[in-house]
């Protein structure tokens, strides 16, 4: 039984043997070849208080999704600031034409926003048929946003 116990502990252990030789070989072989380990991104202090960002001219489609009708907003978002923008939300409320509230949607970005760094927004709202006008609204967890209309991004 001890004879059995010492087999299988001697195979293990040339096992690892084996596998530390491999991967010791291929991180000398990575340093050699004069390949930089991947760098991990810097980290940018969030802003505090009011951030500038730029967007295009959104564009408002309907459409057709999983047999509900849906209208669909997408515009192209950049941010301007030097800091990150953390939580990042956007809300679009529709309106009919006595002004009153009909429905909405809303995105939230889920990691913060690198400076110079553009994203796509997409909104979809269900389809009502007193649609008549639409408004956004942007704001992050730290503060408001001044927004800029850009040409293009």
């Amino acid at each position: 039984m001890n004879r059995q116990k010492s087999t299988w502990l001697a195979i293990a252990g040339v096992v690892m043997l084996v596998v530390g030789a491999v991967a010791l070989q291929g991180s000398n072989q990575a340093a050699q070849s004069g390949q930089a380990p991947a760098a991990r991104p810097r980290l940018v202090a969030p802003i505090r208080g009011e951030a500038a960002m730029g967007y295009t001219k959104p564009v408002v489609k309907p459409a057709k999704i999983k047999g509900r009708d849906f209208v669909v907003t997408t515009m192209r978002v950049k941010n301007l600031s030097r800091g990150a923008i953390a939580g990042l939300k956007v809300d679009e409320f529709w309106y009919n034409k006595a002004g009153d509230p009909v429905t909405g949607a809303n995105f939230r970005h889920p990691k913060p926003l690198q400076p110079g760094e553009v994203i796509t927004v997409t909104l979809r709202t269900p389809r009502n048929p007193s649609m008549d006008r639409n408004q956004y609204r942007f704001e992050h967890s730290n503060g408001t946003v001044k927004m800029t209309l850009l040409p293009k991004l």
